[in-house]
C-alpha cells in the first residue's frame, strides 16, 4: 500500500527548474532512502512533501487522498513528520520539556510533569529508544539527542517520518542503535523516508532507493536488487570508484611533528589534551572521532589558527608553534579547512583571485607592490583546466560555483602550493559523490608525491579508505592508534572513550581474542 503518491511534481526558482515531473511513492512499512548529489532536487522534493515549499505543478496524494500540503502544520496534521540534520532542541531542558515543547493542548494544566515523562517513557519503551525523559539535553550524548527529535515527531502523531542525514554525527555503535530502532518502527507500520549520502547505509538499512540527478527522478529500486557501484552510477551517469586506492609505499622522515600539544577551546576550556604523534612524508594519517571532541581545534592549532597553550608544532624539524599562519605557509604547510565559505573563500573574488590567495604578494603574481594581472589569469586559467572548475570561467565568482567547485577551488589553490604537509580537515563534507571521488584521489596524488598528508574528517568510510594509520580521538585525547582494516565495532568503542588497553582487557576477560 502507497501512503505517499507524488505524481508529476515540477518546483521552479525563478527561471530555474528544481524538480522537472517528479514522481515517488512510500510504501507502508518501508525504509526508502532518497540519493543524489548535490542540487538534484531531493531536499526540494521532502520540503515540498513537508508543506515548506509549495509545488508549482503535479498532485500528492496520502492513502490515496489528495492533500494540498500549504504548510508544515498540514504536514503534521496529515502525519508527517520531519526530523531535520540539525537538531533543534533546548540544551538546559529535559527530554521530555523539549519533546512536548508548543504542545499546548497536550500540555495544560491538568498534566502534570510526571504524566508526560510517563508517555515518553512509554514510547521510549516501545521502540527501543532507551532515553531517560528526565535527562537535560546537554548532559546526553548526540546519539541519544536524535532519538529525541525522531520522539518528538512520533509524538505528535507522526506516522510518515523523513530523515535528513540522521547519522552525520554519529559513532557507529550509535548508528547501528538508532537504526535498530527505526526498524522496529518500519515493522510497526511507520514509513520512513531517508535522506544520506551514505551508501554504506543505504544498503544495509533501506528496502527500496530513489536516486534523482538533476532536478529529475533516474529511477527506483529495491536495494537488494542493486549494488553501491549501480546506485552510484546511477547518482552521476558514470562508474564512480570510493575504494580503497592506496597501496603500500615506502615512507621518509617526519614532515609534522606535534609534540605533547595542549590547546584551548572558545570558552577557554582543554580541548586537546597532551596530544603527540608524527605524519611522515608519503603516507596519510587518519585522525577519526566524533565532532566536538578537539579535532577542529588541533587542526586549527596546527595551522596557526588557534593558540597553542603548551607543546610544540614542527614542519620538517622547524618550530612554527609561535608563527603566523602566514608563517605556516612559508614553512610548507597547506590547508584545507573544515568551512570553505567562512575560512576558505573570499565569496565576492572571482576563482582567479581565491587560487593566488596566501601567494598573492609573490612572485609570479606580484612584482614588488605590483600585481602581475596577466600571470593571475593565465594560473587561473590552468587550474581551471586542470582541477575541472566548473564553469571553466577563471572569471567567475566564487559565490556562484557549486559546493563541489568551491571546493576544487580551494584543493587547486592548496595543492599548488607544493607544500610539504598537507592539513585537509572535512575535506568532502557536504559533497557529493562525484566531487568526493575527486578530491580524495588528490589528496592520495599528494601522499604518491612524498607529501605528509593528515586527514582530519568524521566520515569513517572516508578515514578508512585513505589512511595508512588512524588515531582515535576522544575528550582532546587520543584512545590509540589503529590500521585501516580496524574492526569497525572496536573503532566505534575507542571513538566512545575506550582505549585499545581497555579493549582488550574487556575481550579478555570474556574468554575472547582481540578481534
Amino acid at each position: 500500500m502507497n501512503v505517499v503518491e507524488m505524481h508529476g511534481i515540477y518546483k521552479y526558482f525563478g527561471d530555474f527548474c528544481a524538480n522537472k515531473n517528479v514522481d515517488f511513492t512510500l510504501k507502508q512499512g518501508e525504509i526508502h532512502a532518497l540519493l543524489g548529489e548535490n542540487g538534484a532536487g531531493k531536499s526540494t522534493l521532502m520540503n515540498i512533501l513537508y508543506g515548506l515549499y509549495g509545488h508549482d505543478e503535479g498532485q500528492i496524494l496520502l492513502n490515496g487522498n489528495e492533500v494540498h500540503m500549504d504548510s508544515p502544520s498540514v504536514a503534521i496534521e496529515n502525519g508527517i513528520g520531519m526530523v531535520h540534520q540539525h537538531f533543534m532542541l533546548i540544551p538546559q531542558l529535559t527530554v521530555t520539556q523539549n519533546i512536548f515543547l508548543g504542545m499546548e493542548k497536550e500540555t495544560g494544566v491538568v498534566h502534570k510533569i510526571k504524566d508526560l515523562d510517563r508517555r515518553v517513557q512509554e514510547l521510549n519503551d516501545r521502540y527501543g529508544f532507551n532515553v531517560s525523559p528526565q535527562s537535560l539535553i546537554w548532559q546526553i550524548p548526540v546519539g541519544v539527542q536524535q532519538k529525541v527529535e525522531i520522539l518528538k515527531v512520533l509524538m505528535r502523531n507522526a506516522k510518515i517520518l523523513i530523515l535528513d542525514e540522521p547519522t552525520a554525527v554519529l559513532t557507529p555503535h550509535e548508528v547501528e542503535e538508532l537504526f535498530q530502532s527505526i526498524r522496529m518502527l518500519a515493522d510497526n507500520g511507520y514509513s520512513i523516508i531517508l535522506i544520506t549520502h551514505k551508501m554504506s547505509e543505504v544498503m544495509t538499512y533501506a528496502d527500496r532507493v530513489t536516486v534523482m540527478r538533476l532536478g529529475e527522478v533516474i529511477g527506483s529500486v529495491n536495494v537488494k536488487d542493486s549494488t553501491e557501484e549501480e546506485l552510484a552510477h546511477m547518482m552521476v551517469g558514470r562508474d564512480v570508484n570510493l575504494e580503497r586506492q592506496i597501496q603500500p609505499q615506502p615512507t621518509g622522515g617526519p614532515l609534522l611533528e606535534i609534540k605533547d600539544l595542549h590547546v584551548h577551546n572558545d570558552k577557554n576550556l582543554n580541548a586537546v589534551n597532551g596530544v603527540t604523534f608524527t605524519v611522515h612524508a608519503g603516507e596519510i594519517v587518519g585522525i577519526a572521532g566524533v565532532d566536538g571532541n578537539g579535532q577542529l581545534e588541533l587542526g586549527e592549532a596546527i595551522v596557526g589558527g588557534r593558540k597553542i597553550e603548551s607543546g610544540d608544532v614542527r614542519i620538517e624539524g622547524s618550530s612554527v608553534a609561535k608563527a603566523t599562519i602566514r608563517g605556516h605557509l612559508d614553512a610548507g604547510l597547506a590547508h584545507i579547512p573544515d568551512d570553505r565559505l567562512a575560512k576558505g573563500l573570499v565569496l565576492q573574488f572571482p576563482v582567479k583571485q581565491n587560487l593566488i590567495m596566501g601567494s598573492q604578494r609573490k612572485a609570479p603574481f606580484a612584482h614588488g607592490l605590483m600585481a602581475d594581472n596577466k600571470a593571475v589569469t593565465q594560473h587561473g586559467g590552468k587550474m581551471v583546466q586542470e582541477f575541472d572548475i566548473r564553469p571553466h570561467d577563471a572569471e567567475y565568482l566564487a559565490g556562484g560555483l557549486s559546493g563541489g567547485n568551491q571546493q576544487k577551488v580551494i584543493l587547486a589553490r592548496e595543492v599548488g602550493r607544493d607544500p610539504k604537509v598537507l592539513l585537509a580537515i572535512q575535506p568532502t563534507r557536504g559533497l557529493d559523490i562525484g566531487a568526493i571521488e575527486f578530491v580524495r584521489s588528490k589528496l592520495v596524488e599528494e601522499r604518491s608525491k612524498g607529501k605528509a598528508v593528515l586527514l582530519i574528517s568524521t566520515d569513517l568510510d572516508e578515514i578508512r579508505s585513505l589512511s595508512d594509520r588512524i588515531l582515535v580521538m576522544h575528550g582532546g585525547r587520543f584512545m590509540g592508534e589503529v590500521s585501516a582494516d580496524v574492526d569497525i565495532g572496536k573503532l566505534g568503542l575507542m571513538m566512545a572513550g575506550k582505549s585499545e588497553a581497555e579493549i582488550l582487557a574487556a575481550s579478555v576477560g570474556k574468554g575472547g581474542g582481540e578481534k
